[in-house]
């Protein structure tokens, strides 16, 4: 929508200087492309000086709306920009009155990016690698929007972020998504999955939500045919009696043949 929106202010933009001053069509390309861009900057600057009011240094209280919107409107722009066509299966399945936890595998950077994109009204936010939140402009409004960085080199500040995902579920502020593999795997066959990402489940007392993703390792940036076809399956929902019921072990185990399988038909 915000491509669209830029397009057609550049294109009145232009049209209103071409018809008060006498230009050749090359110029009125470059005072669009010129709009254009000048758009993307401004929100770009916009979105910089808003985000110096979240404090990375503090814990989030509450979620800033401001960031929950602004990074919805950030990925849309990535996924506009980057040709990548989703398709959403099982979404029927997900819960509409209670917040939960997503797990999925991890094949490439596209991956949250599909899934925010996918399920914005369930108001995700994910357990991501701590250099994120070093990203300028992004880690701030990340962080704002309920994003959490996990350190898996120190079994202690991991804990500490499983608490906090926990508890951001447990009190309604938003549904987490994590990837239990810890890190992208372009392989056909899915990493060892660390058992301790099923804690936040248990901890929170909420559903578990198991998906997965194909084609996002596939993508190719600035594609302008045809797009970039990728999966999104939703292929279970464990309700959250069950999944205090299971051990951590078992519901990684179940999760990873899930996923296998769905993998699988998608190839």
């Amino acid at each position: 929508m915000l491509i669209l929106l830029f397009a057609v202010i550049a294109a009145i933009a232009t049209g209103l200087f071409a018809y008060f001053v006498n230009t050749v069509v090359w110029q009125l390309m470059l005072i669009f492309l010129g709009v254009f861009v000048a758009e993307h900057l401004v929100l770009i600057l916009f979105y910089y000086l808003a985000s110096l009011s979240v404090d990375l240094t503090k814990p989030l209280e509450k979620q800033n709306r401001f960031c929950r919107s602004a990074s919805g409107q950030l990925i849309g722009l990535a996924c506009a920009y980057c040709s990548v066509h989703p398709k959403i299966y099982g979404a029927e399945k997900l819960p509409n009155n209670e917040r939960f936890l997503l797990i999925c595998n991890h094949r490439s950077c596209y991956d949250p990016l599909v899934i925010m994109d996918k399920l914005r009204k369930y108001n995700i936010s994910f357990i991501s690698k701590p250099s994120i939140m070093k990203i300028p402009v992004v880690g701030r409004i990340a962080y704002g929007a309920g994003f959490l960085a996990i350190d898996r080199e120190n079994n202690r500040n991991a804990l500490k972020t499983i608490l906090q995902a926990s508890d951001y579920i447990k009190s309604g502020m938003c549904s987490m998504a994590i990837y239990p593999e810890g890190t992208r795997n372009r392989e056909d066959s899915l990493l060892p999955f660390h058992a301790g990402s099923f804690k936040i489940a248990q901890k929170a007392g909420c559903p578990l939500v198991i998906s997965s993703v194909s084609g996002t390792d596939k993508v190719k940036a600035w594609r302008i045919f045809g797009g970039n076809k990728v999966c999104f399956n939703i292929l279970e929902v464990i309700p959250a009696e069950k999944v205090k019921e299971m051990s951590t072990s078992e519901l990684a185990d179940y999760s990873s043949r899930l996923i296998t399988e769905s993998l699988k038909k998608d190839n």
